[in-house]
């Protein structure tokens, strides 16, 4: 019988493991040998990825959707991620549709003045399920946002839309997963729960065993079955959306330190991941001038407002300790909005950033200027660079102009001051090899390779998708659709 438009894969509250369930199911399926892809139809992150668009130029899509094409075993392309919203403060942000820049939209917006979203969201979902047996699509948030539920495409309005089948993920970890199951059900319409499948329960640590009777008692209430438990697993780490889990991300107590400067409107900081593989390396995220008193390395990442972190920059003395750091002959590494930090001038004249008009001096360790432009650039560039191959991706509007010092992946060098347009270069591991081995000379080199990593980890998670969850269930549902269930009742609702 052949495979019907999708599945939807909801959440009880943000973070609850929606991204995670999604890419172990395209992989776990695109195992079995179906023609699978990932949709999210809104994505709200500063962390994304250039692709290909349909016109052969490039295109910004949420790095989750990008990783879990790569599950997928297809290409990334816009369909996958029709709306991106990349927060830019005071309460609005920068729209990106079908990869390209389209405005700003503000909270105020989010009920009235989007449904121009919701059509280009459902149009890339009817486009990309028409090519492919199976699309699974990731919600955001949660489905009983009932306050956002008029102007709602990403969560049931596009189960409606599609009559995708609907199962919640629920994580456990927090706590109270039972009662955000029942409540989640309970506060949909009458037409929203009759796509509710089912439940998937995320971060489990124990025996099973011992939740048998709140499952079964779930499914009485709810009169529908639990579709799976996913352990606990520290080892599976996702390329991330968002900066909710930086914290997370502590010291091992390894020989060398990495110091991450935390800026707040940091994003791509995924850019680091490859580096946190190393098994000398401790990669750690700051925010304290003290912090980098140690490092062997200090990396300025990517942010969505140069002018405004620069400013956060200095204001917390973050600027003196880095330049004590390069004047004390130790390496430092800008990428992106970190390296034009690093320039002698950022100028915003026309308010790209929001701060029309806008010229600040930069930390002045490299020679290069930056101007904002309207047109953002986004580009797959390849090159290369210290004798190997090198690749990444730019997500910019700032032009850099170089004067003195040498280039380095479209961006500068001066000394063991390095600053690049690059994201993404050091998951190279020919690249990252050779960069460590002229910053840090006295390490031995460890081999590890960061492609084999990610595929690894995406092997893994189909292998917890096969073991914990019910696929050949899933795909009867997906195959029959959403029978017959019963709803809450009026009493329960309302």
């Amino acid at each position: 019988m052949p495979l019907v438009s999708g599945l939807l894969v909801a959440g009880t509250t943000s973070d609850a493991g929606k991204s995670l369930v999604v890419t172990a199911l395209c992989r776990a399926f695109a195992r079995r040998g179906i023609d699978v892809a990932p949709y999210k139809a809104q994505n709200m992150s500063n962390n994304s990825m250039v692709c290909v668009g349909a016109d052969g130029a490039g295109a910004e899509i949420g790095r989750a959707q990008w990783v879990q094409a790569r599950a997928a075993q297809v290409e990334p392309e816009p369909t996958m991620n029709p709306v991106l919203l990349k927060p830019g403060g005071e309460s609005r942000s920068h729209v990106v549709v079908m990869g390209r820049p389209a405005g700003t939209i503000s909270s105020r917006d989010f009920v009235d003045g989007r449904a121009h979203l919701a059509r280009a969201a459902y149009d890339a979902f009817d486009d990309l399920s028409a090519r492919h047996e199976l699309v699974v699509a990731e919600g955001a948030g949660s489905p009983a946002e009932i306050n956002l539920r008029a102007g709602d495409y990403v969560n049931m309005g596009l189960a409606r839309h599609a009559d995708l089948p609907t199962v919640v993920v629920g994580d456990i970890d927090r706590g109270g997963v039972f009662a955000a199951f029942l409540g989640t059900l309970a506060l949909l319409s009458v037409e929203d729960q009759r796509l509710v499948a089912g439940f998937v329960v995320n971060k489990f640590r124990g025996d099973v065993s011992l939740l048998r009777p709140g499952l079964d008692e779930l499914t009485v209430r709810t009169g529908r079955p639990t579709y799976g438990v996913l352990p606990w697993r520290p080892d599976v780490w996702l390329d991330s959306e968002d900066a909710l889990d930086l914290a997370g991300r502590r010291s091992s107590g390894t020989r060398r330190r990495v110091a991450v400067v935390r800026l707040p409107r940091i994003s791509n900081f995924t850019d680091v991941d490859a580096l946190g593989l190393e098994p000398d390396l401790d990669v750690v995220f700051v925010s304290d001038p003290r912090d980098l008193g140690d490092a062997a390395l200090v990396v300025l990442p990517g942010t969505r407002a140069t002018i405004a972190d620069l400013a956060w920059l200095r204001e917390r003395g973050l600027d003196r300790a880095l330049l004590d750091h390069a004047a004390a002959g130790r390496p430092v590494l800008g990428i992106c909005g970190g390296f034009q930090m690093l320039g002698r001038v950022v100028r915003d004249p026309l308010g790209v950033e929001g701060a029309g008009g806008a010229e600040v001096d930069g930390l002045g360790l490299l020679d290069v200027a930056t101007d904002f432009a309207e047109e953002k650039v986004l580009r797959l560039p390849t090159g290369d660079a210290l004798g190997v191959p090198a690749s990444g991706y730019e997500i910019h509007h700032g032009r850099v102009s170089r004067g003195s010092g040498e280039e380095f992946l479209g961006g500068a060098r001066s000394g063991s001051v390095l600053g690049t347009m690059w994201h993404g270069a050091l998951e190279g591991d020919a690249l990252r090899g050779a960069l460590l081995a002229e910053l840090l000379p006295d390490r031995a080199a460890s081999g590890v390779s960061f492609p084999a990593a990610r595929e690894a980890r995406l092997d893994a998670l189909g292998d917890l998708a096969e073991e914990c969850l019910d696929l050949d269930a899933l795909l009867s549902l997906v195959r029959t659709g959403v029978s017959s269930l019963p709803v809450l009742d009026g009493v329960l609702r309302r």
